[in-house]
């Protein structure tokens, strides 16, 4: 399963209402640990895409889930799971660290 961009308006579709847990990338263009941190997302994604969704929300695009989560600084990450958020990352972490988290929560 590939990455996917989501507006305001699919958030609940996509993330409150998955079947599998989700990891939500909060980002924006000009961010560039953001950007850094992309390839690594692309990766989980298609590596565990069976067991999680990745999906990222542009914060400049998008600012009622941003303000809804209080994102203060990106990138930062939200595990979603049943519907609610259930661990919260920050910073362009190490793809390890990424996986063991979303691991934790499956």
């Amino acid at each position: 399963m590939s990455l996917m961009n989501i507006t305001d308006s699919q958030f609940d579709t996509e993330v409150k209402s998955a079947s599998t847990p989700v990891l939500v990338d909060f980002w924006a263009e000009w961010c560039g640990p953001c950007r850094a941190l992309g390839p690594k997302l692309e990766e989980i994604a298609s590596e565990m895409g069976e067991s999680i969704k990745v999906v990222k929300v542009n914060v400049d695009e998008n600012k009622e889930i941003a303000q809804n989560f209080a994102i203060r600084s990106i990138p930062t990450m939200i595990i979603f799971k049943d519907g609610s958020d259930v661990e919260t990352l920050m910073g362009n972490l190490p793809k390890e660290e990424i996986v063991s988290k979303i691991q934790s929560h499956l």
